[in-house]
């Protein structure tokens, strides 16, 4: 079977529909199961931890500590990461990063199993996983070109694995949270190290083909430098890079105020906020399969300028909201345009880098996507401090809308982008 329905809603390639093309390849088929389990048992063990860190100290600020142990590494080891990519097999690179996070896996569910668990073992434990993170995400982000044998199909495997992430978040902490209640955080944590089985099987068992990799002989200060300077030096790439940047240090920021908006803005507890979130998280899915859906969509500049725009425009509203019901509304907004943006650009940004420097001009995305967060969620906190938690989220948002309404007049090139 071999048909093609030409419109903007569905095209069918062989026996899977357009949502689901990346699906064809059996690479990326490989990757899309193992990732799912394996992230879903990541999301397992991140609510027992969280709930292990306040039962061991009973702060908040704690929890926001090891959050940014987690993330800390990035900041300094992305770059090195990215050049790491363009040199060896990405392949043997992830195998490496998720070996390394399984054991991680394992010695925490050791240290809970047998009660010798503290707080410190935890934040050396995020700071080792913050590491392995950092060669990961470059690698990983880069690889997905290379399991698709049909460039085409590139914007719907880079959809998919959001969709990936924002079913596992659905999913995962929902499991988690019932394995936690019935067995203690320990079997979230053993469960997690198993989980990573599942992607180091399908990396095994890929048959990818053979990729240009930058001479190992080149120094990798030199090569890092390269990187940059093909960014600073291509506007369209820099401008993507810049916009995504901006919307996740001062929009993405809301997130650490949910708690507040669930108890002192909204009024409704525990139960409203693992609502609010769900919320967010079916919006975030809903945008992942209606990008992979659009995959053969060719204006893919007009589609990034419009979650560009409607991500901070409906965080502005939810900033405001004093409804519960269109709160949920707002955030769902959120979560789809969020990921519209998001998987968009990276495939722009994809489409236009040559195979040699991949790794490196997606270890900068990657560090402008995680990098950036813990400071947005330090000025959203601060902002919220002093004003008030509508003042943290609304601040952000504005800034969000006007730097992309600037972008979308100063820069009509990207909006008229196209594969």
């Amino acid at each position: 079977m071999n048909i093609r329905w030409r419109s903007r809603a569905i095209v069918v390639s062989g026996r899977w529909p357009s949502t689901f093309a990346a699906l064809r390849h059996r690479n990326y088929r490989l990757w899309f199961v193992g990732q799912t389990v394996s992230l879903m048992g990541t999301w397992m063990q991140s609510v027992a931890q969280g709930w292990v860190v306040y039962l061991l100290t009973g702060s908040e600020l704690a929890l926001g500590t090891i959050s940014f142990i987690s993330t800390f590494p990035t900041l300094f080891l992305m770059l090195p990461a990215g050049a790491l990519a363009d040199r060896v097999s990405r392949r043997q690179v992830l195998l490496a990063t998720q070996t390394a996070m399984m054991i991680l896996a394992f010695i925490l569910a050791i240290l809970a199993a047998t009660g010798a668990l503290r707080v410190w073992h935890i934040g050396l434990l995020a700071f080792g996983l913050g590491i392995a993170n950092s060669f990961d995400a470059p690698a990983r982000q880069s690889l997905a070109v290379e399991m698709v044998d049909d460039r085409r199909d590139l914007m719907n495997a880079i959809a998919l694995n959001s969709t990936i992430f924002n079913l596992a978040r659905v999913v995962g902490p929902a499991v988690g949270g019932l394995v936690l209640a019935a067995f203690g955080p320990a079997w979230c944590f053993g469960l997690n190290g198993v989980s990573f089985l599942a992607v180091i099987l399908a990396l095994s068992l890929m048959r990818l083909p053979d990729a240009h990799r930058t001479p190992l002989n080149k120094p990798l200060m030199a090569q890092i430098v390269e990187g940059l300077q093909y960014i600073r030096g291509n506007g369209l790439i820099r401008t993507i890079i810049v916009l995504i940047a901006v919307s996740t240090l001062f929009g993405f920021s809301y997130a650490v105020l949910m708690p507040v908006y669930a108890a002192d803005v909204l009024h409704v507890g525990e139960t409203g906020l693992g609502v609010l979130n769900a919320a967010l998280g079916v919006g975030a899915l809903i945008g992942s399969l209606t990008v992979a859906s659009l995959a053969q969509f060719r204006r893919k500049g007009l589609l990034l300028m419009a979650g560009s725009l409607l991500f901070p425009l409906a965080l502005l509203f939810f900033a405001f909201s004093r409804s519960f019901p269109l709160s949920l509304g707002c955030l769902a907004l959120v979560g789809f345009a969020f990921v519209t943006q998001n998987a968009t650009g990276n495939t722009l940004v994809q489409t236009i880098v040559p195979d040699e420097l991949r790794g490196r001009v997606m270890a900068v995305y990657s560090l402008m996507f995680f990098g950036t967060a813990p400071f947005g969620s330090l000025q959203a906190g601060t902002l919220a401090q002093a004003f008030g938690p509508t003042a943290g989220v609304a601040v952000g948002a504005a800034i969000s809308l006007a730097f992309a309404i600037g972008v979308a007049l100063a820069v009509p090139s990207l909006r008229r982008m196209s594969e």
